[in-house]
């Protein structure tokens, strides 16, 4: 042939379809699948497990994007008994990342607090190692398709073929995941399902493909441990996480559930009941009665007689016992993401006792929905407005402090009214609350910071913003337990240690909350 002649590539002769070529294709369907599931699951248990950080969820897909990579790459040197290298993979990848979520839990929980660092050097060994097997699959399934029908497939339409089912795997278990998967199965059951997936990928290998596989019994056998290995191990979940988790908090357990947003925890001890969100401190029983008061009182009662009260966030209904307080509200809106946590705190009865049953009185309205896009939808105002959301560690969550937000916030303020801010510490985490502090005053705001002493956390900030200066309210409800008119000054007093310092406001443009906030409470740990 002349070399100036323009190649072609070769059109496959049409033919009829095989089922073996059905069920190659729909291999790759659930192979990207469970590939996506066990990256997601590591991200997951990463923040979980380390707090809940952009790092962990950055450095984790980062990692496994690689390792995939790195994958396809080794598979050019695979060059003979495709069938029988498929098939090992498979039975590899279903067992190393079906059963990573449950080693991650165990090892977490075995290694004393010190020993961090080895806990990384686990959670990211296992993320390559998966990736790695994950990146040899696609590469194989597509030379085994090419090799088995030839005469179907050109490259163009082998790609084309493989990267569609490919990619539609993966968009149906990036939806089903924080939906479905892990609100009814839990994340090690979740990784262990999937798990499961590949090892029947393997089987279906070994018999469609029996004639082709030398030492068919060897491999038989070989499907026969993984499988039994997974499924002792789905049947062990339930028990494995309860003594990962009793092993975590050290006080037992009450209540544990899973959400479509969070693990929520409750724990009991002779010290009081503590709630853990993601592994997250909440509060703590014994002392929540600070933080709530101090969030909630000299907001309210500056206002004077406020009718309207709006919540976004506190789902455990703390701060709406501390607002039913006040004999001339009428009506209290609370807005929390999680229908699971306000089902919680509106009919366990440890839980409601600590609420004083708020989140069931006739005055109150709950709505499960987005904060900032409730308050977009809606015009209602307000004559109080109280912000109680956690501490900014990612980005969904630091949206809820930005210009943007309050900027609504502001537009839900009755004349006369005031929000209030939830605004971590700012002891150990100075820059974080005062970039807060900017963020409200880019808003439009006048702010009044403020500070209390809660034992669970430390020293903790507040933040009172309105259209006009705050002032010194003159009563407070009766049966307080920790504000007192005459201690309510020394809140307002902050030592140098605690004073301003200078900071961006927190735009959705940037948010350099985020960063902030995690380099900050990143020392602590």
């Amino acid at each position: 042939m002349n070399v100036l002649e323009p190649l072609h590539e070769e059109v496959p002769e049409s033919g009829r379809v095989q089922p073996a070529e059905v069920l190659l294709l729909a291999s790759v369907f659930v192979i990207a699948a469970c590939g996506l599931v066990y990256e997601l699951a590591a991200g997951a248990l990463a923040s979980y497990l380390l707090g809940d950080s952009v790092l962990q969820f950055s450095t984790i897909i980062g990692g496994y994007l690689f390792a995939m990579g790195l994958g396809s790459w080794l598979s050019r040197y695979v060059e003979r008994q495709l069938v029988a290298n498929f098939l090992r993979v498979e039975l590899l990848v279903g067992l190393v990342g079906g059963l990573m979520p449950a080693a991650l839990f165990a090892s977490h929980a075995s290694l004393p607090p010190t020993a961090g660092a080895s806990f990384r050097v686990l959670l990211y060994g296992l993320v390559g190692l998966v990736g790695v097997l994950v990146g040899l699959e696609i590469p194989l399934v597509m030379r085994i398709l090419k090799r088995q029908f030839s005469q179907r497939y050109g490259l163009k339409d082998l790609v084309s073929q493989v990267l569609t089912f490919d990619y539609l795997g993966a968009l149906v278990v990036a939806v089903a995941f924080p939906l479905l998967l892990v609100p009814h199965l839990g994340l090690i059951r979740t990784g262990i399902f999937f798990g499961l997936l590949n090892a029947v990928v393997a089987v279906w290998a070994l018999w469609m493909f029996r004639a082709q596989l030398r030492a068919w019994r060897a491999h038989a056998l070989a499907c026969a441990g993984v499988l039994l290995a997974l499924l002792a191990a789905m049947a062990g979940a339930e028990q494995l996480t309860t003594w990962a988790e009793d092993r975590f908090y050290g006080e037992a357990i009450l209540l544990r559930e899973t959400s479509a947003y969070q693990r929520v925890v409750v724990t009991r001890s002779r010290a009081g009941i503590r709630l853990f969100l993601n592994g997250n401190l909440q509060f703590h029983s014994k002392d929540e009665y600070r933080y709530h008061e101090a969030l909630v009182h000299p907001a309210m009662a500056a206002q004077g007689a406020p009718r309207r009260v709006l919540v976004l966030g506190g789902g455990d209904g703390m701060a709406a016992r501390e607002i039913l307080k006040y004999p001339s509200v009428e009506q209290v809106t609370l807005v929390d993401l999680d229908p699971k946590m306000t089902q919680l705190f509106r009919t366990e009865p440890l839980l409601t006792a600590l609420n004083h049953n708020a989140l069931n009185s006739p005055k109150l309205k709950v709505v499960n929905d987005d904060a900032f896009g409730w308050l977009a939808a809606h015009d209602e105002s307000f004559d109080v407005i109280v912000i109680d959301f956690p501490d900014p560690s990612n980005f969904a969550l630091g949206k809820l402090y930005t210009t943007s937000f309050y900027e609504l916030v502001d537009q839900h303020l009755a004349a006369g009214g005031y929000a209030v801010v939830q605004t971590t510490s700012p002891l150990i985490a100075r820059k974080s609350f005062w970039t807060v502090a900017s963020t409200l005053e880019a808003a439009g705001l006048t702010i009044t910071p403020y500070h209390a002493h809660v034992p669970s956390f430390g020293e903790w900030g507040y933040i009172l913003a309105s259209r006009r200066p705050w002032h010194t309210p003159t009563a407070l409800p009766a049966g307080l337990r920790f504000l007192t008119l005459p201690g309510l000054p020394a809140l307002f007093d902050f030592p140098p240690d605690m004073a301003r310092v200078p900071a961006e406001p927190n735009r959705l443009s940037n948010q350099v909350l985020v960063q902030t906030f995690e380099e900050e409470w990143g020392q602590v740990h």
